[in-house]
């Protein structure tokens, strides 16, 4: 009887919680506030470099507001756990607060690490821990490695990206780190969007370290003017003040359509749709009006480039997300500007020198520390990351600024790869007809130059993709694909390996080292996929 009445109270405290999900019956959607709640058990853990990746590691983590002491147990690996000698180490605690809740981010980066050594660590508040991860510091001296490269993943990442990033650490369990190159998120100040980034990857953050540089979706606006006073331009070339006076984004089975209202010049109304990717859907005749442009040739354009060139009117200071800081912990370095810190960095890796750019901001003042870094380079590789590519297969997209002020520095140092995000398409350099070149801008001719040997790749992982407009000046293209890579090194060559979502192989190439001369490209294209 006694078993019988604790089955039946268990059976009631079941159906308390199941009524409070599903209320009358009803599914109903849990709040970001609780779904991203922090707790005193640490997560959010994220290990990244700030100094030498072969004598030190640098760890982040996330509580609650209340937790304001951090730790960790770190020691070296062993076949015992019992047995483990451990070290305790301090935390730095920063207080944060999001747009959903308050928290603290603990840092530590562990120093004086033997090279090419395996340890253990936990985190936590010294009651509160987690559980014991890796991580391998990396050799003194250049030593064959892999790493994954990923493109934006941006958006619905818990939805779709998790298992691409699943899916490419299934093929490399061993990458020495992943390199992110830019728009991680969709919203840069939305807790609930990086909280979803960090569940895709989960525990593989906490043992196979992050290389990130910022894209434009890590970027918000500072001192900005009202989002409702925005700037147009007509099918003359003139631009014209709009005011919004309604918006109102809607779900649906094909993702968030945007419903905005506005009024134009003389207080002419205008209503128009756009989708999740900014590409408009539908327009009224008063958007014809206000700007002279049919239907037709709105309509599937981007609402924020041609032929629109939608603006805010005030745009504000760029400035990096307020949750950048806290949750990475990359090298400061002496760049030429103090908010330039941790998104313009270089870290060398067993011969390799990684450079991150911010493409977002201060490009031209960023040109005497990259030759420097450039210019002081021991390293045998070198591989340069950045947001925007130099070479965009889209027809709306064309980074001309970036294109005259890097690439000849890119060129003159002989860079062996160049890795980007942004146009949500992949697109990788190498040897192409040149004769046959058509819609092609200037400067796209020379995308891939054998005299040079720098390839450059653009890619996205995400499910937002776009179709490919412009990407003849490219070896290799895709649309609507989500992809990763997986990129070998060793001192005499690069191997490079694209893989769709599902781990079919769409790509692939090797650099080879060669005295004296640019790299030798050696294309491996799938068969069925070659030219």
């Amino acid at each position: 009887m006694q078993y019988l009445s604790q089955l039946f109270i268990l059976f009631l405290i079941f159906c308390s919680f199941n009524s409070m999900a599903h209320e009358n019956g009803k599914a109903t959607k849990y709040s970001s506030e609780l779904a991203h709640a922090p707790t005193p058990l640490p997560d959010r853990v994220v290990l990244t470099w700030e100094d030498d990746p072969a004598t030190t590691q640098s760890v982040t983590w996330r509580t609650d507001a209340e937790t304001k002491i951090g730790k960790a147990h770190l020691a070296l690996a062993n076949a015992n756990g019992r047995a483990l000698e451990i070290k305790e180490i301090q935390a730095e605690t920063t207080y944060f607060q999001s747009d959903i809740n308050e928290a603290n981010y603990h840092s530590i980066t562990f120093r004086d690490l033997s090279p090419d050594t395996l340890y253990t660590y936990r985190v936590g508040d010294g009651v509160n821990w987690t559980e014991y991860y890796h991580f391998k510091t990396a050799s003194d001296r250049p030593r064959p490695f892999s790493f994954i490269y990923f493109g934006d993943a941006q958006n619905e990442v818990r939805t779709h990206w998790s298992r691409v990033f699943r899916e490419a650490f299934r093929d490399a369990p061993r990458a020495a780190f992943t390199l992110h190159a830019g728009d991680l998120i969709d919203n840069p100040s939305w807790d609930a969007e990086w909280g979803d980034w960090h569940q895709g990857p989960d525990w593989v953050n906490g043992t196979i370290p992050v290389i990130a540089t910022p894209g434009n979706h890590e970027y918000d606006r500072i001192n900005q003017g009202p989002e409702s006073e925005r700037y147009w331009q007509t099918k003359e070339g003139k631009t014209i003040e709009i005011n919004t006076t309604s918006f109102n984004p809607e779900k649906s089975d094909k993702g968030t359509i945007y419903k905005v209202s506005f009024s134009g010049p003389n207080d002419n109304k205008a209503y128009f749709e756009f989708n999740d990717g900014g590409n408009i859907i539908f327009v009224d005749e008063g958007v014809e009006n206000i700007t002279g442009f049919k239907k037709s040739e709105l309509i599937g354009s981007s609402f924020y480039s041609a032929p629109l060139y939608d603006r805010q009117r005030d745009p504000g200071i760029p400035a990096v997300s307020t949750h950048w800081r806290p949750q990475f912990a990359f090298p400061v370095q002496d760049v030429p500007d103090e908010s330039l810190k941790e998104t313009v960095y270089y870290i060398d890796y067993q011969g390799v020198r990684f450079i991150s750019l911010d493409s977002n901001k201060e490009k031209e003042i960023q040109i005497p520390w990259f030759r420097k870094v450039l210019e002081n380079n021991p390293n045998r590789w070198t591989i340069v990351t950045f947001h925007h590519p130099v070479f965009s297969p889209g027809s709306d997209r064309d980074n001309e600024e970036l294109r005259k002020l890097w690439k000849p520095i890119l060129d003159e140092f002989k860079v062996d790869l160049v890795l980007s995000g942004h146009d949500h398409t992949y697109a990788r350099t190498g040897q192409v007809d040149t004769t046959d070149l058509t819609n092609v801008p200037t400067g796209y001719q020379q995308a891939y130059d054998p005299n040079i040997g720098t390839v450059h790749v653009v890619s996205v992982s995400g499910p937002k993709m776009y179709g490919i407009s412009k990407g003849n000046y490219a070896k290799r293209v895709a649309e609507y694909t989500q992809l990763y890579q997986i990129i070998h090194v060793d001192d005499k060559s690069l191997k490079y390996e694209a893989y769709e979502a599902t781990g079919k192989l769409y790509d692939k190439f090797t650099l080879q080292k060669r005295k004296g001369m640019p790299n030798l490209l050696l294309e491996a294209l799938p068969s069925e996929n070659r030219k």
